[in-house]
């Protein structure tokens, strides 16, 4: 049984859950609703998985990072108070439980494997009058370039907090996000449109 599933299973339903706003499931998941925190599982697990694959997740890596999120965040809806998405805060949680695990894989005394930054990027081809899907431009970037662009435009991390949560120097992630940003844009934006335009990664 999914945790989706589980939690859909117990205690009474409260309105009609499928109509109300992720605030206020919110509110009823802290106040022990298990089905309103299924319901949120629900509509967050997909972009969750998704934003975890862009990280450069495998998919079980991905799953298992995701479900430990959901866990945490369930233990921890009542600190949800909605000064931003219930999906960003979930996000910020999800990629933390990720690094944790690949720190934790790569051992105490290891920098984080994923900003291993010899390894290049998968090589697409493309024609270059036409756009390039998102997933696959960041498919073309290193992995610490990958990693980096995704936890400041997807997970809405800032360099700071990257820095912190990957134990690099900051300058480190601000060339990686710089890098990546420039190369996303030159797949993804058509010819001659002018440059300086946001991408978006966690969609």
């Amino acid at each position: 049984m999914s945790l989706h599933q589980s939690l859909a299973s117990g205690g009474p339903a409260t309105g009609r859950i499928s109509d109300m706003h992720d605030v206020e499931l919110a509110a009823l998941s802290a106040a022990g609703g298990r089905r309103e925190f299924g319901e949120l599982v629900r509509r967050h697990q997909a972009g969750v998985r998704a934003l975890l694959r862009r990280m450069g997740a495998d998919p079980a890596a991905a799953d298992d990072a995701a479900q430990d999120a959901f866990l945490t965040a369930f233990g921890k809806v009542a600190e949800f108070r909605g000064e931003g998405t219930f999906g960003a805060w979930l996000r910020r949680i999800a990629v933390r439980q990720y690094i944790r695990r690949a720190q934790q894989a790569a051992g105490r005394d290891r920098q984080l494997a994923l900003l291993h930054d010899d390894e290049p990027g998968t090589p697409v081809a493309s024609d270059p009058g036409v756009r390039m899907d998102l997933d696959a431009a960041l498919l073309t970037l290193t992995p610490a370039e990958r990693l980096c662009v995704t936890l400041s435009h997807g997970a809405g991390l800032s360099h700071p907090e990257i820095a912190d949560a990957l134990n690099v120097p900051l300058g480190t992630v601000k060339s990686h996000v710089k890098r990546g940003l420039d190369k996303l844009r030159a797949r993804l934006e058509p010819p001659r449109q002018p440059a300086g335009r946001s991408v978006d990664v966690g969609a």
